[in-house]
């Protein structure tokens, strides 16, 4: 089963939580702290595998988690640091926010990785709070959260050229002919239903990647059929074939068939037709196919409408007639093509996943006498308080007022035994 699209739900590890002991030893006065700090927690890591060809693995698999950090430790040892979780994707992966929308990376190279959430960092334990004012602190961190998010998976397949036409036009079978691919091919509509992909390598030492892409049929960018599923693997392609059957079985008109599928590119991303496109008669073996091509090269002239007219390459598959030529032409095309901006990836700006974003923090007074109070800096700070020690709590709320957070509650109306909240946890407001 090939599957091009998927959500799933990431965790990055915990950082460990930093620890408050003391030194006690014997002939050493005056130990001092000696509480060790918390390790990192893992990351969620993404790497290119050349091996795989669609993300059919996450069907199954839909949540991943990386381990936490090991806990801070007596005599100064900082805990384990946890190991990155790593998740193989193939070539070609789009890796997006499913909440936001938001691009996180694109993995298109060999063997690249990309980090989509990092690990919280370990808590420091007490001996980097000691101060000539505080030389035996209790205070210690909790371990930084690690990042959790949904995320978007989208395949858009690597391939320098693409082949795309109506169904039974040859798609298949020239693919098959010109590189070792062995897709299904029958005298039937939607035989392929999955992308294909092969390497086409000429005499001269040149070679590219060819897609066999399922059949479009009008309609299809706006959902009907398989095309729009499947219209995104265009877009990575440099060079697009576009095949048009001539032998005349279908009974279709060519030059329709034409205007057809260039109509359902244009509504899937206008930008799709400024890469260049070689028209590809197929089935040139057929009795009646030189006949139809005469016509379709005749209305193409005749049309005014083209921007220019494109190259016309007759081929059979079977002969192999014409193959020669049209690979040529292909290789030389790709060798003065550049790379087009892919929709989604290259027109956006990237945002940086990797550590959570300082939000200011946020006041609500659902009822009275309860204010709640809310904000990702505010809530990575609570979390890394230890509530078991005053000294860390008085810690906090040293941090919140240096935050603002106090003045902010006394303009939101905030008096004496209001009840705060943060998370699941509720304190008193004494001004």
């Amino acid at each position: 089963m090939f599957v091009d699209q998927v959500k799933v739900d990431v965790k990055a590890g915990n950082g460990g939580n930093g620890m408050v002991a003391f030194r006690r030893e014997k002939f050493v006065p005056n130990g001092g702290p000696a509480g060790g700090d918390g390790g990192r927690g893992g990351s969620i890591v993404l790497q290119a595998d050349e091996g795989l060809r669609t993300l059919m693995d996450f069907r199954y698999t839909r949540k991943f988690k990386a381990d936490n950090g090991g806990n801070g430790m007596i005599k100064q040892m900082t805990g384990r640091s946890a190991k990155d979780k790593i998740i193989n994707v193939p070539l070609g992966t789009v890796v997006t926010d499913a909440d936001t929308g938001e691009l996180i990376g694109d993995i298109t190279e060999k063997n690249q990785k990309l980090v989509i959430a990092k690990g919280g960092r370990g808590g420091r334990g007490n001996i980097h709070f000691a101060s000539p004012k505080n030389p035996a602190p209790e205070i210690a961190e909790n371990g930084e959260p690690g990042i959790e998010l949904t995320i978007r998976m989208e395949l858009k397949v690597l391939a320098d050229v693409g082949l795309v036409g109506f169904p039974s036009v040859g798609k298949s079978t020239l693919l098959s002919v010109v590189t070792s691919a062995k897709p299904k091919i029958a005298a039937y509509h939607f035989t392929t239903l999955v992308p294909n992909l092969g390497m086409v390598r000429l005499d001269d030492g040149r070679d590219f990647v060819m897609a066999d892409l399922p059949g479009l049929i009008e309609g299809a960018a706006n959902g009907v059929g398989l095309g729009i599923q499947f219209l995104r693997h265009i877009e990575r392609t440099r060079v697009i074939l576009h095949l048009i059957d001539m032998s005349g079985v279908e009974e279709n008109d060519p030059y329709e068939d034409y205007l057809k599928i260039n109509h359902e590119l244009t509504s899937y991303d206008p930008d799709l037709l400024k890469r260049p496109q070689i028209v590809v008669a197929t089935k040139m073996d057929m009795p009646d196919a030189a006949d139809n091509l005469a016509k379709f090269e005749a209305k193409l002239k005749d049309d005014d409408t083209l921007p220019t007219t494109p190259d016309i390459y007759p081929i059979s598959s079977i002969t192999q007639k014409g193959l020669k030529a049209l690979l040529a032409q292909t290789a030389d095309l790709l060798d003065v093509t550049p790379q087009f901006p892919v929709k989604g990836v290259d027109d956006v700006e990237h945002r940086d996943y990797t550590t959570e974003a300082n939000q200011d923090f946020t006041i609500d007074n659902p009822e009275p006498g309860l204010f709640v109070l809310s904000g990702e800096k505010l809530e990575r700070l609570f979390k890394m308080t230890n509530l078991d020690h005053e000294e860390s709590l008085m810690r906090f709320a040293r941090q919140l007022r240096g935050m603002g957070v106090d003045d902010g509650l006394r303009a939101a109306g905030a008096k004496n035994d209001d009840t705060i909240q943060i998370l699941d946890y509720s304190f008193q407001f004494m001004d």
